[in-house]
């Protein structure tokens, strides 16, 4: 990751011209990333898929894909976006999403890890999304075909590759086995 200049807000990224690079604002600092690779890709559109179907299915909420950015704090700003994401409807109803970046952190956040991805900026993400609020984060390392469960700092559940991710009461009935994502 590389920051560009100091001391951005969430609106000015939001007109940041795009030069290719997916970018993020961490406390007021646009930082820049490179596009994901075909395995991070194939892993993060694998659970996203799943994840549609079973919310559509069930009409619990919103499935959001890469690019799609929260603010998850203000002054100094942070806009974070996951590789995919999960709403509640309780929360945020289909006519109220808007065009821009969305004011409020999802339910479920998951990280798909690139191979260039350092473990301090995989910790900083995750930290990030749960002091914000997130409920359920799921990072998954596509190289190792595993995956971590973040209930909280504290709360934290290492799955293999039989092993399956649950929804618990965040997204109640998704269950998704950890191997699937890399079939």
């Amino acid at each position: 990751m590389r920051t560009l200049k100091d001391q951005f807000t969430a609106e000015e990224l939001e007109h940041l011209p795009s030069n290719g690079m997916r970018l993020e604002l961490v406390k007021g600092k646009v930082y820049e990333m490179a596009p994901a690779g075909g395995r991070h890709g194939h892993a993060a559109n694998r659970m996203a898929a799943r994840l549609t179907v079973h919310a559509d299915s069930t009409q619990l909420g919103h499935v959001f894909t890469a690019e799609t950015g929260f603010i998850l704090r203000r002054n100094p700003d942070t806009v974070r976006a996951p590789d995919v994401s999960f709403v509640s409807i309780d929360r945020l109803r289909l006519e109220d999403i808007p065009d821009g970046f969305v004011g409020l952190v999802p339910d479920l956040v998951v990280e798909v890890v690139s191979p260039g991805d350092t473990q301090r900026e995989v910790r900083e993400k995750v930290e990030d999304w749960l002091r914000a609020g997130v409920r359920l984060v799921w990072v998954i390392y596509p190289t190792t075909r595993t995956a971590t469960a973040y209930r909280s700092l504290e709360d934290v559940i290492q799955l293999s590759e039989d092993d399956s991710l649950n929804g618990e009461e965040v997204v109640p009935g998704f269950s998704c086995r950890v191997g699937d994502l890399f079939n």
